[in-house]
Protein backbone atom coordinates (compact mmCIF):
# COMPACT_ATOMS: atom_id res chain seq x y z
CA UNK A 1 0.00 0.00 0.00
CA UNK A 2 1.25 3.48 -0.86
CA UNK A 3 3.01 5.26 2.00
CA UNK A 4 4.10 8.81 1.24
CA UNK A 5 5.63 9.16 4.70
CA UNK A 6 8.04 6.33 3.92
CA UNK A 7 8.80 8.07 0.62
CA UNK A 8 9.49 11.34 2.43
CA UNK A 9 11.82 9.62 4.91
CA UNK A 10 13.87 8.29 1.98
CA UNK A 11 13.89 11.66 0.22
CA UNK A 12 14.86 13.38 3.45
CA UNK A 13 18.05 11.33 3.62
CA UNK A 14 18.88 11.90 -0.05
CA UNK A 15 18.65 15.69 -0.06
CA UNK A 16 21.97 17.52 0.33
CA UNK A 17 20.63 19.94 2.94
CA UNK A 18 24.07 21.44 3.58
CA UNK A 19 24.21 22.71 0.00
CA UNK A 20 20.57 23.80 -0.15
CA UNK A 21 21.00 27.16 1.61
CA UNK A 22 23.58 29.64 2.85
CA UNK A 23 24.54 30.26 6.49
CA UNK A 24 22.68 33.11 8.18
CA UNK A 25 24.85 35.81 9.69
CA UNK A 26 23.20 37.22 12.80
CA UNK A 27 19.55 37.99 13.54
CA UNK A 28 17.27 39.15 10.73
CA UNK A 29 14.21 41.18 11.65
CA UNK A 30 11.92 42.47 8.94
CA UNK A 31 9.96 45.69 8.85
CA UNK A 32 6.86 43.55 9.20
CA UNK A 33 6.13 40.22 10.84
CA UNK A 34 5.20 37.95 7.94
CA UNK A 35 3.64 35.23 10.10
CA UNK A 36 1.38 37.66 11.93
CA UNK A 37 0.46 39.44 8.70
CA UNK A 38 -0.48 36.12 7.12
CA UNK A 39 -2.67 35.10 10.03
CA UNK A 40 -4.31 38.52 10.29
CA UNK A 41 -4.97 38.53 6.55
CA UNK A 42 -5.99 35.35 4.71
CA UNK A 43 -6.47 33.17 7.80
CA UNK A 44 -8.66 35.75 9.54
CA UNK A 45 -10.64 36.33 6.35
CA UNK A 46 -11.48 32.65 6.20
CA UNK A 47 -12.16 32.09 9.91
CA UNK A 48 -11.59 34.86 12.50
CA UNK A 49 -11.84 32.48 15.46
CA UNK A 50 -9.25 30.17 13.91
CA UNK A 51 -6.96 33.15 13.42
CA UNK A 52 -7.27 34.19 17.07
CA UNK A 53 -6.33 30.68 18.22
CA UNK A 54 -3.44 30.53 15.77
CA UNK A 55 -2.07 33.91 16.89
CA UNK A 56 -2.30 32.74 20.48
CA UNK A 57 -0.28 29.64 19.56
CA UNK A 58 2.29 31.81 17.76
CA UNK A 59 2.65 33.84 20.95
CA UNK A 60 3.10 30.68 23.01
CA UNK A 61 5.74 29.37 20.62
CA UNK A 62 7.65 32.64 20.69
CA UNK A 63 7.59 32.80 24.48
CA UNK A 64 9.92 29.82 24.87
CA UNK A 65 13.63 29.59 24.18
CA UNK A 66 13.51 25.79 24.16
CA UNK A 67 14.34 23.96 20.93
CA UNK A 68 11.49 22.57 18.86
CA UNK A 69 10.09 19.29 20.16
CA UNK A 70 7.01 17.16 19.72
CA UNK A 71 5.80 18.04 23.20
CA UNK A 72 6.02 21.77 22.53
CA UNK A 73 4.38 21.42 19.13
CA UNK A 74 1.54 19.34 20.56
CA UNK A 75 0.89 21.98 23.21
CA UNK A 76 0.71 24.73 20.60
CA UNK A 77 -1.52 22.53 18.45
CA UNK A 78 -3.99 22.12 21.29
CA UNK A 79 -4.32 25.91 21.30
CA UNK A 80 -4.68 25.96 17.50
CA UNK A 81 -7.54 23.45 17.67
CA UNK A 82 -9.12 24.86 20.83
CA UNK A 83 -8.92 21.57 22.74
CA UNK A 84 -7.31 20.62 26.08
CA UNK A 85 -4.68 18.35 24.52
CA UNK A 86 -3.67 16.74 21.25
CA UNK A 87 -2.03 13.36 20.77
CA UNK A 88 -0.24 11.72 17.86
CA UNK A 89 -2.62 10.34 15.26
CA UNK A 90 -3.71 6.74 15.70
CA UNK A 91 -4.08 5.66 12.09
CA UNK A 92 -3.05 6.52 8.53
CA UNK A 93 -3.47 10.14 7.49
CA UNK A 94 -4.40 11.59 4.11
CA UNK A 95 -3.82 14.93 2.40
CA UNK A 96 -4.27 16.62 -0.96
CA UNK A 97 -7.71 15.18 -1.45
CA UNK A 98 -6.52 11.68 -0.65
CA UNK A 99 -3.66 11.72 -3.17
CA UNK A 100 -1.08 11.35 -0.40
CA UNK A 101 -1.28 8.73 2.33
CA UNK A 102 0.96 8.80 5.41
CA UNK A 103 1.30 5.44 7.11
CA UNK A 104 1.58 4.68 10.79
CA UNK A 105 4.01 2.19 12.32
CA UNK A 106 4.93 1.41 15.91
CA UNK A 107 7.90 3.80 15.76
CA UNK A 108 6.38 6.65 13.71
CA UNK A 109 5.89 8.99 16.65
CA UNK A 110 9.42 8.37 17.92
CA UNK A 111 10.90 8.95 14.47
CA UNK A 112 9.01 12.22 14.29
CA UNK A 113 10.46 13.27 17.63
CA UNK A 114 13.98 12.53 16.40
CA UNK A 115 13.41 14.44 13.19
CA UNK A 116 12.15 17.53 15.02
CA UNK A 117 15.12 17.40 17.39
CA UNK A 118 17.48 17.77 14.42
CA UNK A 119 16.17 21.32 13.91
CA UNK A 120 18.39 22.35 16.86
CA UNK A 121 21.59 21.00 15.25
CA UNK A 122 24.28 23.46 14.17
CA UNK A 123 24.21 22.09 10.62
CA UNK A 124 22.85 22.24 7.96
CA UNK A 125 22.24 25.99 7.50
CA UNK A 126 19.24 27.52 9.24
CA UNK A 127 17.06 27.87 6.13
CA UNK A 128 17.55 24.18 5.35
CA UNK A 129 16.71 23.12 8.90
CA UNK A 130 13.57 25.27 8.85
CA UNK A 131 12.49 23.80 5.51
CA UNK A 132 13.15 20.27 6.71
CA UNK A 133 11.16 20.78 9.92
CA UNK A 134 8.27 22.29 7.95
CA UNK A 135 8.19 19.29 5.62
CA UNK A 136 8.59 16.84 8.51
CA UNK A 137 5.37 18.15 10.04
CA UNK A 138 3.63 18.17 6.67
CA UNK A 139 4.50 14.56 5.81
CA UNK A 140 4.56 12.90 9.23
CA UNK A 141 1.14 14.58 9.58
CA UNK A 142 1.23 13.98 13.33
CA UNK A 143 -2.10 15.45 14.40
CA UNK A 144 -5.71 14.56 13.60
CA UNK A 145 -6.29 18.08 12.21
CA UNK A 146 -4.51 21.34 11.49
CA UNK A 147 -1.16 19.98 10.31
CA UNK A 148 -0.63 22.87 7.89
CA UNK A 149 -0.88 25.28 10.80
CA UNK A 150 1.43 23.06 12.85
CA UNK A 151 3.99 23.14 10.03
CA UNK A 152 3.82 26.95 10.02
CA UNK A 153 4.42 27.02 13.77
CA UNK A 154 7.40 24.68 13.41
CA UNK A 155 8.89 26.83 10.66
CA UNK A 156 8.49 29.99 12.72
CA UNK A 157 9.88 28.33 15.86
CA UNK A 158 13.06 27.20 14.12
CA UNK A 159 13.69 30.59 12.51
CA UNK A 160 12.65 32.67 15.51
CA UNK A 161 14.94 30.77 17.88
CA UNK A 162 17.83 32.08 15.79
CA UNK A 163 16.53 35.63 15.59
CA UNK A 164 14.96 35.45 12.13
CA UNK A 165 11.52 36.99 11.53
CA UNK A 166 10.57 36.89 7.85
CA UNK A 167 8.60 39.80 6.45
CA UNK A 168 6.87 37.50 3.93
CA UNK A 169 5.76 33.89 4.34
CA UNK A 170 2.96 33.45 1.79
CA UNK A 171 5.37 32.05 -0.86
CA UNK A 172 6.13 29.24 1.61
CA UNK A 173 2.67 28.57 2.97
CA UNK A 174 0.49 28.81 -0.13
CA UNK A 175 2.33 26.23 -2.25
CA UNK A 176 1.51 22.53 -1.91
CA UNK A 177 4.59 20.34 -1.32
CA UNK A 178 4.96 16.73 -2.45
CA UNK A 179 6.51 14.00 -0.35
CA UNK A 180 8.22 12.44 -3.39
CA UNK A 181 9.91 15.62 -4.65
CA UNK A 182 13.59 16.04 -3.66
CA UNK A 183 13.96 19.07 -5.92
CA UNK A 184 10.98 20.64 -4.21
CA UNK A 185 12.51 20.02 -0.78
CA UNK A 186 15.79 21.61 -1.83
CA UNK A 187 13.83 24.38 -3.50
CA UNK A 188 11.95 25.16 -0.29
CA UNK A 189 15.24 25.54 1.57
CA UNK A 190 16.45 27.83 -1.22
CA UNK A 191 13.23 29.84 -1.07
CA UNK A 192 13.57 30.39 2.68
CA UNK A 193 17.20 31.41 2.07
CA UNK A 194 16.03 33.99 -0.49
CA UNK A 195 13.27 35.27 1.81
CA UNK A 196 15.76 35.72 4.67
CA UNK A 197 18.09 37.70 2.40
CA UNK A 198 15.20 39.78 1.04
CA UNK A 199 13.93 40.50 4.55
CA UNK A 200 17.39 41.73 5.57
CA UNK A 201 17.74 43.83 2.41
CA UNK A 202 14.38 45.53 2.79
CA UNK A 203 15.01 46.23 6.49
CA UNK A 204 18.32 47.90 5.68
CA UNK A 205 16.88 49.93 2.84
CA UNK A 206 13.86 51.29 4.71
CA UNK A 207 14.24 52.83 8.19
CA UNK A 208 11.94 51.40 10.86
CA UNK A 209 8.92 53.61 11.40
CA UNK A 210 7.88 51.52 14.40
CA UNK A 211 7.79 47.97 15.65
CA UNK A 212 6.29 45.31 13.43
CA UNK A 213 3.08 43.67 14.47
CA UNK A 214 3.22 41.16 17.30
CA UNK A 215 1.22 38.01 17.82
CA UNK A 216 -1.03 39.78 20.30
CA UNK A 217 -2.23 42.34 17.73
CA UNK A 218 -5.98 42.58 17.24
CA UNK A 219 -7.36 41.00 14.09
CA UNK A 220 -8.80 43.14 11.27
CA UNK A 221 -10.56 41.73 8.23
CA UNK A 222 -8.44 40.79 5.20
CA UNK A 223 -8.68 39.55 1.65
CA UNK A 224 -9.68 35.95 0.93
CA UNK A 225 -7.31 33.38 -0.44
CA UNK A 226 -6.53 29.71 0.02
CA UNK A 227 -4.71 28.99 3.26
CA UNK A 228 -3.08 25.85 4.67
CA UNK A 229 -5.21 23.58 6.84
Amino acid sequence: MRDDLATWCRIREQVDWAAAARPVDGPVTGLRDGIVDFVRGPVAARDPARAVRLLTAVGQARATALPLSYELLAGWQATVLGVPEVGFRRGPAYAKGGRERYGLAADTAERFRRCLAQAADAEPPLAARAARAYLDVAFFHPFPDGNGRAAMLALDAVLRRHGVVLDQVAPILLVARRADDPDGARGLAGLIDVLIAATRRRARRTPHSGRWQTASTLLPSGSRTNVPK
